[in-house]
């Protein structure tokens, strides 16, 4: 959420901002609204200035024997007093319309931040790895899958309808091993916190994370009024909700293993075959509560986090920096990165790393106590995939293809596949 105060001082430079990202002239609005709520405030306040005075008027009138004063003042203390109830109420109103005008605004992209309209405008920033070469046509994960008799989406389409996955043997192993071997590596290798965290979680959680009010529709709901997490950044972010934490104990390093549960709103036709885009799915999150110093450094050592993984699995991929107008609505800067799927002869998003600055802190009220001691300020968040285990799975299969349909298992894995190095047709 943003600072209407900050928006008072620079408009100029808020519309810049957000024309960026095909927005423009919000902030004469939102300062419409603003002043009408100062201008309301100041009469209340001017109308409980009077009330405490004509209180003490009346005192001094009783005892002077002026009653008919006395009543009169009365009488307009009584109309003060209803001002002051139902302008308490008007007051809330204007709050909850400025509240819900700046909620639905995204985050200014920073300085350094690719201009651009969509992911034709991403940067690729650098390259990891050399893209297996094949003797073959290589073939794409789901074919490969279900020629092992290990990936089911006809049966898990019967039970849950479609863009889900039954995987069994092998490849349900492979999905519990990533998930080890990725909490493993975040938390012993770059310093992490694993977490165990809800998975349904309420209103106030998901609008902390910008998920509401605007995109409601990509989220599944519960019959209580709960939502499931489409990712655990939720979870992980809200631990600081409400909180004032001391400097000396950021950045702070989270990291948690999920599932994930998806709407996939507006994807009609996009990715329906295989595990690309499903409406459920698991996901190793990282997030990170910093000071507003120390923010801009962390989005790099995330990457790099992420990149990690990757790189020990022996998977090519690229980093892309996001154009302005290809982010997501809280970041002010994202990386992505796209792993190499020798099936579709592409890259694909395999983990998105973005820094928030105080957007979502402002909207959880998160705060940390200065080392000066001198009041308090809002944290930065950041958070990305360290990495969706799905995605990790589609890009082992394409690129650790054998011709005889075999996969190979990569070598930091095969730990945590009881020594298996292949996985094979049973």
């Amino acid at each position: 959420m943003h600072d209407i105060k900050a928006i008072r001082d620079n408009p100029e430079a808020f519309d810049k901002g957000l024309a960026r990202r095909g927005l423009g002239g919000l902030s004469a609005e939102l300062l419409k609204i603003d002043a009408e709520r100062r201008d309301h405030v100041q009469k209340l306040q001017d109308a409980q200035a009077r009330r405490n005075a004509a209180s003490k008027e009346i005192g001094e009138a009783m005892k002077s024997g002026d009653k008919a004063r006395a009543e009169a003042l009365k009488a307009e203390m009584g109309s003060i007093k209803d001002f002051i109830a139902s302008g308490e109420a008007v007051e809330r109103d204007i709050d909850e319309r400025l509240k819900a005008a700046l909620a639905s605004i995204p985050n200014i992209p920073l300085d350094e931040v690719p201009e651009g309209v969509d992911e034709t405008g991403n940067v690729e920033v650098r390259r990891w790895g050399t893209a297996p070469a094949f003797a073959y046509e290589p073939r794409q994960h789901f074919d490969i899958g279900e020629w092992l008799g290990l990936m089911d989406f006809e049966t898990a389409a019967k039970i849950a309808g479609a863009r889900f996955v039954v995987m069994k043997g092998q490849l349900a192993r492979l999905e519990r091993a990533l998930a080890q071997f990725m909490l493993d590596h975040q938390t012993g290798t770059n310093g992490y916190t694993e977490h165990y965290v809800p998975f349904m979680v309420n209103d106030s959680a998901v609008f902390g994370t910008n998920q509401l009010p605007k995109f409601a529709e990509d989220l599944f709901r519960t019959t209580d009024g709960r939502w499931l997490i489409p990712t655990a950044e939720v979870s992980l972010t809200n631990l600081v909700r409400e909180k004032i934490v001391d400097e000396k104990d950021l950045p702070i390093r989270l990291t948690a293993y999920t599932p994930c549960f998806r709407a996939e709103a507006g994807s009609a036709g996009r990715d329906t075959r295989g595990m690309i885009r499903q409406h459920q799915f698991s996901k190793v999150e990282l997030v990170s509560i910093t000071t507003p110093e120390q923010s801009r450094d962390e989005l790099e050592r995330m990457t790099g986090c992420a990149e990690s993984i990757l790189q020990t699995l022996g998977l090519p991929y690229r980093v892309m920096r996001l154009c302005a107008g290809d982010m997501g609505f809280g970041a002010r800067m994202t990386y992505d990165l796209e792993v190499w799927l020798p099936g579709q002869n592409s890259y694909r998003e395999i983990s998105s790393c973005s820094v928030c600055g105080d957007f979502q802190a402002r909207r959880m009220d998160a705060r940390y106590k200065p080392a000066d001691g001198k009041g308090t300020r809002y944290v930065h968040t950041l958070n990305g995939s360290g990495l969706a285990v799905g995605r990790t799975i589609v890009a082992i299969l394409e690129n650790y293809q054998n011709a005889d349909g075999s996969v190979t298992i990569p070598e930091a894995l095969r730990p945590y596949m009881g020594g298996a190095d292949k996985i094979t047709r049973p």
